[in-house]
């Protein structure tokens, strides 16, 4: 039976804890080789990894099998392939096979050159890191060697400034009380220093090569895991055992400072390292629009096949009467019948209409996502002279997708701020020390610190540190996030140190509240406590103390050792001792130390915010931190109603209970229940700020399976032994519909997988288009995760930017990568996806009315040659001018209307409507050109043209043509000179080639290859051809020109709403289908 909560009387689930499974023995390399895992199947590896690393895709074996299976996942290189195998057979092949092979293979050869490119900088980014060198411990000296020889168990030394290779249990460094100073801002943005501390027994015992090599101990831990702040484990050497936790920890990518020597022990290596835990997957991106195009490449064959099926079983009954009326003609059909010719008929059709998808406009939609990414990185309005840095689209093919995005996932140290810490003030004894006080060139007075803190200054084991300011170069300021440190012998008053999760008695332990104390021992008749930790806003950290007695001090003391070295609930039984010991403390001081934004934060979010773009911050920092930014930058304001964990764990018990009720309503989504709970604000004037453990505890992450006790998660712990897959859903889910449904969000203390996880989630529940935008390593596996991913060049190397599809150098360029770039890049595409499918069946349906009138022998209705030419010369360059220069509204005024925007994130330009008014005007102009030209050249002799099939054929697509390019003219909003030369341009081709084509010459060279010898000159030079011409263009144009003119009209009216200067009145969109127009 169940284990009753006792604060809630339900049945409690089993709690699933850490597994303490990872044993690390010292120097034994033999042990470790010795263990096996099962990956996939029957294989195994070793359980302990080595440390190289391999982010890489392909090797020179997988390169062409996997780039190919990629590259197949496109539906329309499945339907080339299939057209050209039924190209082989000569029965029913209309050209010959290796004339769509080649543009097929160039079309593949470009993607694929784009993709080894890109992994050949990721191989030789692996074969740097792996080949960095380091020193390991080989017998009783230390060795240089590369990183990829390091393995679990040895020890390594590192010298100031070196990059730590991999996880590391600090045994010792060159600092009194082996204190080591790291600068993490590669794992989670703080660029400011941290110290780490070795145990006292291996700071004593280990003082010499020779100790080192005979070190034996023990280390008991958990298994890898992607958790950056927290790690628990001991040390058991020489029959005792010393606890560990994520203090004594060096972490892959730290890069050791101020720290002569430090000395480490491996503990996790290579993937199995917390960084590497948190990199992700690369994973290919595709756009809306792709996948769309994949679904309607799969309707189009579909509907072909219908058509072909519908027209061969029409040919089969047309030949079945034919041969019965004309039985003289039977000698012709001796060995073919009805049924086999209906069956080659439907393959010939087949072939015959399957340029209907033109290879032609995939590689024209990779030469424009080429140029389009060009102009983002020759914009100068991104370019960021202080530190000579342009933006760069690093991806070619995610640049429509930059109009669409409806959610930003953003981090904050360094992407909203500038990651440079400035000292503002302090407070000290009731004093303000700092500009503008009166105080700006004193230091608080030593003589106060001896009279408060007495013998104190000669007992504290912590390292004393200069307090670093702006104003004194040469020091670097550590984390204004940390715990305060009392003065030692040659500091007269305090710092501040950085600590990821500390706080405690002679070791620091931090829990998720704001302080962070410490308890020093001191031989006095009374001890003392003193106690540091970050205030109600970021840049407060405060310094507290109290007096206890020596009776108490050595009981709590006592309890305070043996809960150190538990494994299991060692933080909570810690929390419950600090929650002890703190109380009534008196406040020594205060700091306020600053991180300010980057210039046009605030301004660049209200855009964002205007334009339907909603921005979540996610940062590894604490809550007060993230939350003081978030008034900075203006996502949070102080009319918002600010939704904590309680009041968010309030709102999903009654969803969840409401969903498990049996005659509930359990359908009211969770956005409403919040509107029914809380009606006094309307959801977009709400926040949700939450933390890590909050997230692991709603998302079933399994990465802090931690269970609550009591109120208020005792609905989400009840049963959840039986609790199934579909009820975590469903908690997921209104999560994250709530979480939607409000305004902004701050996630505090997350780890990069949780950042990663987010964007899953809203990616999987809302399927809206995500941006993730970060500088650091720790952003990496949320920049893989979104749609698109967006790397500022900060301070923390060039690790997000290199994982990122657009690299930029201030957050503030985002409102014009999106509100500008993106969202002329979305209606670049969709206005040439629309026209190069209308040019399309406009041009070439005229095929299946021809059939109807040629006894359904899939006979051509054009030349072949103008078939050829007709979606690479004479169409091509008008509709590559739209999709490379197009623009309804210049990038001012995109800026200035930010609302504009939404029509990309509710996909009006193109979509299933848009396309199915696409086919009906292909198909109308289609027909309209095939059935003038048939009226007028029914029974008719004109001056030179005899109606023969012919001059019908060059009318029929003259006509087509020509309706094509003016509809293309009448739609196009931004003109330039080089939009007029690509529309000349057709003309003349067509003029060039037709007449180079139809020669007399060369039929006399190539009959069966140039087969319309004169047809052009003879059929446009008759003035009755002309008309013929001339009346299918009028009566293709006219309803076009009727459409444009009530839309022109209809936009007018809508621009005289908005008054000069910007100051908005009524709607400024016009959704047409087709496009935004113009003012």
């Amino acid at each position: 039976m169940a284990e009753q909560d006792p604060a809630t009387g339900c049945p409690r689930g089993k709690q699933q804890l850490p597994a303490f499974t990872w044993e690390v023995r010292a120097n034994d390399r033999g042990y470790h080789r010795q263990f096996k895992k099962k990956f996939a199947f029957c294989l195994s590896k070793r359980k302990y990894s080595g440390n190289a690393i391999r982010t890489a895709k392909y090797n020179l074996l997988t390169f062409l099998p996997l780039n190919l299976y990629e590259q197949f996942h496109r539906m329309a290189n499945v339907y080339f392939v299939f057209v050209i195998l039924l190209q082989t057979f000569p029965e029913i092949s209309t050209l010959p096979w290796y004339t769509l092979l080649f543009p097929l293979s160039c079309l593949l050869i470009i993607r694929g050159l784009r993709d080894l490119i890109d992994d050949i900088g990721r191989h030789q980014s692996d074969r740097n890191i792996n080949s960095r060198p380091c020193e390991i411990l080989a017998g009783t000296s230390f060795r240089w060697q590369k990183w990829r020889d390091i393995c679990v168990g040895d020890i390594v030394r590192l010298h100031k400034d070196s990059v730590v290779p991999a996880d590391l249990l600090l045994l010792r460094s060159s600092e009194p009380s082996s204190l080591c100073y790291v600068e993490t801002a590669d794992i989670d943005g703080e660029t400011n220093l941290k110290f780490r501390q070795a145990l006292l027994v291996t700071h004593q015992e280990l003082g010499s090569e020779e100790s080192m090599a005979a070190f034996d101990g023990r280390v008991t831990c958990e298994e890898p895991n992607s958790r950056m702040h927290t790690f628990t484990g001991t040390l058991r050497w020489r029959g005792r055992t010393h606890a560990l936790d994520i203090d004594r920890l060096l972490l892959r990518g730290c890069r050791v400072r101020n720290t002569a020597l430090c000395y480490g022990l491996v503990l996790y290596a290579g993937f199995d390292s917390k960084i590497m835990r948190n990199c992700g997957k690369i994973k290919r991106k595709k756009t809306k629009l792709d996948h769309m195009m994949d679904r309607l490449v799969v309707v189009i064959f579909l509907v072909l096949l219908l058509t072909s099926l519908g027209l061969a079983v029409a040919s089969g009954f047309w030949a079945r009467t034919f041969q019965e009326k004309h039985s003289y003609l039977a000698a012709l059909y001796k060995h073919t019948t009805p049924a086999q010719q209906a069956f080659l008929n439907f393959w010939g059709f087949t072939i015959l209409l399957s340029i209907i998808i033109p290879m032609s406009m995939y590689i024209t939609l990779e030469f424009i996502y080429l140029l389009n990414s060009c102009f983002i990185n020759w914009d100068l309005e991104m370019y960021y002279g202080a530190k000579d840095i342009p933006a760069e689209a690093r991806s070619t093919s995610l640049s429509d997708q930059l109009g669409q995005v409806e959610y930003i996932f953003s981090d904050k140290t360094g992407t909203l701020t500038q990651n440079i810490m400035s000292f503002k003030k302090c407070c000290v004894n009731g004093t303000i020390y700092g500009p503008g006080t009166g105080h700006e060139n004193k230091q608080p007075p030593t003589s106060w610190f001896t009279r408060q803190l007495p013998q104190m200054r000669r007992r504290w084991c912590w390292q004393p540190r200069t307090w670093a300011t702006s104003s004194w170069p040469g020091h670097r300021t550590p984390s204004p996030s940390g715990s305060w440190a009392a003065p030692g012998p040659t500091s007269c008053w305090p710092c501040w140190t950085s600590t990821a999760t500390a706080r405690g008695c002679l070791c620091w332990c931090e829990t998720p509240r704001a302080p962070s104390g410490s308890t020093p021992r001191v031989p006095t008749p009374s001890s003392w406590t003193g106690c540091g930790g970050g205030g109600p806003t970021r840049p407060s950290p405060r310094g507290r103390w109290m007096e206890v007695s020596e009776a108490e001090f050595r009981a709590w003391s006592q309890r305070h050792r043996e809960a150190t070295v538990l494994l299991q609930d060692r933080a909570r039984e810690l929390d419950r001792l600090y929650e002890e010991m703190e109380q009534n403390l008196q406040l020594l001081g205060a700091t306020a130390i600053e991180d300010k934004l980057q210039d046009g934060v605030p301004e660049t979010i209200q855009l964002l915010k205007l334009g339907n773009i909603k921005v979540w911050v996610l940062t590894g920092d604490k809550q007060e931190t993230a939350v003081n930014i978030g008034y900075a930058c203006r996502l949070l304001t102080d009319d918002m109603e600010i939704l904590e964990e309680k009041e968010v764990s309030e709102i999903l018990q009654v969803y969840w209970e409401s969903n498990n009720n049996l005659s509930g309503s359990g359908d009211a989504p969770c956005s409403r229940r919040l509107s029914q709970q809380r009606p006094e604000a309307p959801c977009h004037q709400r926040a949700i700020i939450v933390s890590g453990d909050f997230l692991d505890k709603i998302l079933h992450t399994g990465e802090v399976l931690k269970e609550e006790k009591g109120w208020p998660w005792w609905w989400l712990c009840c049963d959840r032994a039986e609790a199934s897959q579909d009820r975590g859903g469903l908690v997921e889910k209104a999560f994250v519909e709530l979480a939607t449904s409000c305004q902004a969000m701050i996630c505090c203390r997350v780890t990069p997988k949780q950042k990663a996880l987010m964007v899953q989630l809203v990616k999987k529940h809302k399927k809206a288009i995500t941006l993730a935008i970060g500088d650091g390593a720790n952003d990496v596996n949320m920049i893989k995760t979104a749609d698109i991913g967006v790397g500022i060049s900060g301070l923390e190397g060039l690790q997000a930017v290199q994982c990122s599809d657009y690299a930029l150098a201030q957050f503030s360029f985002l409102q014009r990568l999106l509100l500008v770039h993106g969202r002329w890049n979305y209606l670049r595409i969709c206005k040439f996806l629309r026209y190069f499918f209308y040019k399309t069946f406009a041009g070439l349906l005229g095929q299946v009315w021809f059939a109807f009138h040629s006894g359904f022998t899939a006979q051509p209705l054009y030349e072949g040659w103008f078939l050829a030419l007709y979606n690479i010369f004479y169409t091509a360059y008008p509709v590559l001018s739209m999709g490379l220069l197009e623009q309804d509204v210049s990038a001012k005024k995109s800026l200035e209307f930010p609302e504009l925007y939404m029509v990309g994130q509710q996909d009006e330009l193109f979509n299933y409507r848009v396309f199915g008014v696409t086919l009906l005007h292909g198909v109308g102009t289609s027909l309209i050109s095939f059935y003038v030209a048939l009226w007028a050249f029914e029974d008719h002799v004109g001056t030179k043209a005899v109606g023969d099939y012919e001059s019908f054929s060059v009318t029929v697509a003259l006509s087509a043509l020509l309706s094509v390019l003016v509809e293309i003219v009448l739609d196009t909003k931004y003109w330039t000179v080089l939009s007029f030369l690509m529309v000349t341009a057709s003309l003349l081709l067509y003029c060039l080639f037709s007449f180079l084509t139809q020669s007399v010459d060369a039929f006399r060279i190539a009959p069966a290859i140039f087969c319309f010898p004169d047809a052009s000159w003879n059929a446009l030079t008759d003035p009755y051809v002309l008309l013929v011409v001339l009346l299918s263009l009028v009566v293709n144009t006219l309803p076009s020109l009727t459409v444009h003119a009530f839309r022109a009209t209809l936009g007018r009216a809508t621009t005289q709403q908005v008054r000069p200067g910007g100051h908005r009145q009524g709607q400024v969109l016009l959704p047409t289908g087709v496009g935004v127009w113009d003012w």
